[in-house]
């Protein structure tokens, strides 16, 4: 539905507001290319000239990425999301995976004890497409199913301020996931994630905080995770 304004900057505003709702509501999700300047200017009924200023306004915010000659892609869901994007993407690598591990730990704790019979089918649903994933070879594939999975650790908390944070670092932590699995996947850094899933319906909370902190470490500081799993 073609949007109305009689002056351009409340219609940009607008366009911004909209292009930004498709990105939240994951109508858009991180990593997906968004429909071409042209495209979007059939669809919302404006000027060339607002599409792009919204576009660079939301690029600006972090949530946007334009690459020449490729097209606009999604990087995060937030504004807060952006700007976490940009400020850790030099970070050490040791200080983010410490960061996940106390942020992933809590969560898995409170999940083992808040946990709901909902949240125990999306984690065995979610923990068998990892598995797949895994077995496909394919490494992209994989990163978004793992990471996927330690959300919905993290939604079974059932604390939304933490599932909020986690989910605005989640540009972030993929990243790292990323880097860590590289290309090819190789069997020495596979980790068991069975065993997380298991203490979170046993409900035994240390051990699902035992098990999600060493996953934060274990392939990028593997020495850490033998340690924690006593060799």
């Amino acid at each position: 539905m073609p949007l109305t304004s009689p002056r351009r900057s409340a219609l940009a505003d607008q366009v911004i507001a909209q292009l930004r709702a498709q990105i939240t509501s994951g109508e858009w999700p991180v990593g997906a290319r968004i429909p071409t300047e042209p495209e979007l200017v059939e669809e919302l009924g404006v000027a060339r000239n607002t599409v792009r200023e919204a576009v660079r306004a939301l690029a600006h915010n972090g949530l946007l990425d334009i690459r020449q000659g490729s097209g606009t892609y999604v990087v995060a869901t937030s504004e807060l999301a952006g700007v976490m994007n940009r400020r850790f993407a030099d970070a050490d690598p040791r200080h983010v995976a410490e960061l996940r591990s106390a942020l992933e730990a809590e969560a898995a704790r409170l999940a083992a004890e808040r946990r709901t019979e909902q949240d125990l089918r999306q984690l065995d649903a979610l923990l068998e497409r990892r598995e797949a994933a895994w077995e496909s070879g394919a490494a992209e594939a994989f990163v978004e199913a793992d990471a996927t999975l330690h959300m919905a650790v993290v939604a079974a908390s059932h604390n939304e301020v933490l599932a909020e944070i986690y989910a605005d670092l989640g540009g972030v932590l993929r990243d790292f996931l990323r880097a860590d699995v590289g290309e090819v996947l190789r069997p020495e850094a596979h980790m068991d994630h069975a065993r997380l899933v298991a203490a979170i319906r046993a409900g035994d909370g240390d051990l699902a905080a035992s098990e999600a902190a060493a996953h934060s470490f274990g392939c990028r500081f593997p020495a850490l995770r033998r340690a924690d799993h006593g060799g």
